[in-house]
This record gives C-alpha cells, structure tokens and sequence, in this order.
C-alpha cells in the first residue's frame, strides 16, 4: 500500500490511497469464494461455477464491489495511522481506479483535528451562581411528598370537577366515519392534564357518573396523523368512574409516617438541608460551565464541518438508543412527532458545535498547563467504576485496552483542566 497525504482548507485533508493489483485480484477471489453458491449456470453445480466463467457471463465487475469493501477497511486503517494525522470524522471515500489487473486506487477526505488558539483563561471574572433554598422550595417539595401520599376516593354523588380522575369509553367519528385509534374502553384520564386534545377533558366537567355525552374538538394543524391535521372531531364518551384525589393534612403526623421525624417542623428542616445540598451541587455545576464558557469564548479554533456531521451522528445514535430503552424506535418517535431525521439533526447541530468548542478548548487548557495523569489516578478511577457497577476493579482494567486507558486518561485530564479553570477564576 502506498500513501500520499494532501492538506486541504478548513482542516481537512485527502488521503490517496493505492494498493496493489495482486491484493485486490485476492479480493476479488474471495468476494468470488463468498458469493459462487449464489450463481446458478447451467452445466454446473450450484457453488461449483468457476470464477471466469461467472465474470464472462455477469462482467468482470461482478465481483468488484464486496471486493473492494474487503481492501478499503484495513487499507484505510493502514493508512489513518500512517498519515499521522489526528483524525475526527469518518471517511468520505471516492473510487480513483478499480479494474482488474491494476492497482486499486481510492481517496479518502477527512476531518482533522482543528488547532486551537487560547485566548485569556485564567483568573476570569464570572457571576457566581448562589445556592438558595427559599420557603417556597421547601413547601414546594412538601406538597409533592402530600400528593405521593394521598389516596383515591370514589364520587357517586356529584359531577366530574377539574382535578378529578375519570374512567371513560370513548368512540371518535371524523366527517361521521369512525377513525383508527379513536376508540378506547376503560381509559384513564385525569381532567386538567391536557392530555387529550383541544378541549375534550375541559367538556366532560359537569357530566355525570353513568352519563354519555358528547364531545367536540378540533384535532391541531400539525397532528401527526395527516388525515386527521386539522379536521373536526366528534367523541362519544360515557362517564364510568369519577374519583378525586384526597391529600393527608399536613401535621406532626403526617411527618411521622413519612419520614424519620416526629414533628412537621423537624421534617421541613430536614427537607431544607436536603434541597441546599442539591442545590450547591446544581450550583456548582453552573459556575463550572459558566468558567468553561467563558473560556470557550475567549479561544479561536476553525470545527471542520466533516467533524461537527460525525458528533450529530454520534448524538442522534445516542438519541435512538435513549428512545429504544424506552420502548420506542427512532423511526415510531418520528412518526408519532412528524419529526424528520434533516430536523432533528439540524436541532442537535449547536449543541454538537458547542460540546467540539467545548472539548477542544479544556484540551488544550490541559496541554498549555501539563496536565499529566499518572497511572495511580486511572487505577483510582477504575475503583470508583468498579464500586458503581460492583465489579472487582481488575477484571474492569482486564476489559481495558491501551486505547481505552489512554481514552480515560484524556477525559480525566480535561476534567482537571475544568477543576484548574475553575480554582483560577473570580467568581463574584
């Protein structure tokens, strides 16, 4: 294989690369063996065709796309790491020459890690994020404790009230035809909720237990289902249960049974503490991003486009994963929202550029003040992991390579790098 490098604006460059006619001719002999069984020709057994004689009846580049798969993956690897460049996105590969007997010949564009210029980073005046816990918080967390403890009391002898929760049939009629999905039995709703569209919980207040009535709605420009965007709806409804919420005063007693305090005063004061301790972590989480932004602001650097599409792949990837331990493919989510896979990446587009900014710069906070991490601070790291996941930390590092020790030892020094911002700045 041999290699030339050429640079290109924007911190790009093109990587040429040519391997040999006799190690693409193997490739095509093993996309041949591959692929034999698949050709039937009559006067052979199937898988038995000879290799010439398939590619004088489908042309000699029947063979030449698996084959050319085959060279182009170690090829590239041989060739990434060769050039010696640092690279951050994937290749955009383009065929030169593929013929057989010759030289197979391809160019591969990519991304290259951008240089970045610090500005000022050290001792920067940033507004200093206060943790507060205000009586406010602290009621606020009390009434969600109350709405966790109370129980559901079954009306007979009164309408639906806003608030309430309701059992209900419904049958929905669109230009008087009955549409998918606009049928249920024995349906949860809580009125208030806006769950259902338009004003349809709105409509069932005042109604009756037992009662069927009907309600009228207008399903959104933008829904989902185009068939149904826009359109007006009609839903025969039949009122099945009515209960409402009833909440447990807010006493000693109370305090008693929900926590490990025997009076409301002493359990408020608990939940004070508790909320202050959340809060100075959320608010030091605050003061380390402004820092870091400030930062960030403060440096130059050139993002190659190549490398901002890599990170919005990398993130609709994790998106869709997200989605998938939830029960939901990408594709549904798209369905179900009428998003599309150009918008959604068009969505993470800034925060792709800002987490490369981001990156970059701690990065090179790291270099410019020689963050070095020592072997004992990884072993510590595996440690916490191997606490978490309850694991022995040496069968964790046993898992690890040196790529992955050296992946950890580049996260821990940017992390470093935000600590040193961090300790450096004026927080006013």
């Amino acid at each position: 294989m041999s290699l030339q490098v050429e640079k290109l604006e924007k911190n790009m460059a093109k990587l040429t690369v040519e391997v040999p006619a006799e190690e693409f001719a193997a490739a095509i002999t093993s996309a041949y063996n591959k692929n034999k069984s698949r050709f039937n020709v009559p006067g052979f057994r199937r898988g038995k065709v000879p290799q010439a004689m398939i590619e004088k009846m489908y042309g000699a580049e029947v063979f030449y796309e698996d084959a050319a798969n085959e060279v182009i993956a170690p090829s590239y690897e041989a060739a990434a790491k060769e050039s010696g460049l640092d690279i951050v996105s994937r290749p955009d590969i383009t065929l030169v020459q593929m013929e057989k007997g010759k030289a197979f010949i391809y160019t591969a564009e990519v991304a290259v890690k951008p240089e970045v210029t610090l500005g000022e980073y050290k001792g920067l005046e940033v507004e200093k994020t206060v943790a507060e816990v205000t009586d406010e918080d602290v009621e606020r967390e009390l009434k969600r404790v109350q709405e966790q403890n109370s129980r559901l009391v079954t009306i007979e002898d009164r309408p639906v009230a806003d608030g309430d929760q309701v059992v209900i049939d419904f049958d929905g009629y669109v230009d008087g035809k009955r549409f998918e999905g606009g049928q249920s039995d024995d349906y949860p709703l809580t009125i208030g909720s806006h769950t259902f569209i338009d004003t349809f919980e709105e409509q069932l207040i005042g109604k009756n237990l037992g009662e069927e009535c009907e309600v009228n709605v207008n399903f959104p420009a933008e829904y989902h289902a185009a068939e149904l965007a826009g359109k007006p709806a009609v839903f025969k409804v039949k009122i099945k249960e009515i209960k409402f919420k009833e909440l447990p005063e807010l006493n000693d007693e109370f305090a008693g049974e929900v926590s490990e305090f025997e009076t409301l005063d002493e359990y408020k004061a608990d939940i004070r503490a508790k909320l202050l301790e959340t809060k100075e972590k959320q608010a030091a989480t605050d003061n380390e991003n402004k820092v870091v932004e400030a930062v960030v602001k403060n440096a130059s650097m050139e993002i190659p486009d190549a490398m901002v599409e890599s990170q919005v792949d990398n993130m609709v990837n994790d998106y869709a994963r997200r989605m998938q331990s939830q029960g939901l493919s990408l594709d549904q989510y798209m369905q179900y929202t009428g998003m599309t896979m150009d918008k959604l990446k068009e969505q993470m587009r800034p925060q792709a550029v800002k987490r490369i900014e981001t990156r970059l710069v701690l990065e090179a906070v790291a270099k410019a003040e020689n963050i070095q991490i020592s072997d004992e601070k990884v072993d510590a790291e595996i440690a916490k992991m191997a606490e978490a996941y309850k694991m022995e930390a040496d069968k964790i590092k046993g898992f690890m390579g040196e790529a992955e020790i050296a992946s950890m030892k580049e996260d821990l020094a940017v992390q470093e790098a935000v600590d040193f911002l961090v300790a450096e700045a004026k927080l006013v």
